[in-house]
Parts: structure tokens; sequence; C-alpha cells
């Protein structure tokens, strides 16, 4: 699904549904590829999830600009 609110300041929402028990990977990097973090990587089962990503909730500040997210 879709993050809301995209683009965003402070936080933004990250929504995904999972059919069955799986291992869930869900990372997010700047735009020329560095991983900046890491928000799950773990077992989850079945269901709906929604993340929160908080650019000031890391170890370190992640300034404005463009980010990806990439789940598996």
């Amino acid at each position: 699904m879709q993050n809301y609110p995209n683009p965003f300041n402070p936080t933004t929402s990250i929504r995904f549904s999972l059919p069955q028990h799986s291992f869930v990977s869900l990372r997010i990097y700047d735009v020329i590829g560095n991983e900046v973090a890491t928000l799950i990587n773990e077992e989850r089962l079945a269901g709906n999830y929604e993340i929160e990503f908080s650019s000031t909730n890391n170890k370190k500040i992640i300034s404005s600009g463009v980010y990806l997210y990439q789940l598996r």
C-alpha cells in the first residue's frame, strides 16, 4: 500500500498485509541507495500491519528529502 503522508515530514505510516506467516524485512533507503533505517527484520503472523516511520525516532536524525522503502 502507499505510505501516507507522502512526502512526509516528520512521520509517515507504512501499511501492508501478509496473507500468511512470513519473514518480513522493511528497510528505508535514501535516493542513492544507502540504507538509513531497518524498521522490521523478523517473522510476522498473517494479518494487516501499520508501521510508523519518523525521521527522529532513530539514533540519528534523518534530514528532509526523498526516501524509498523496500518491503520483502
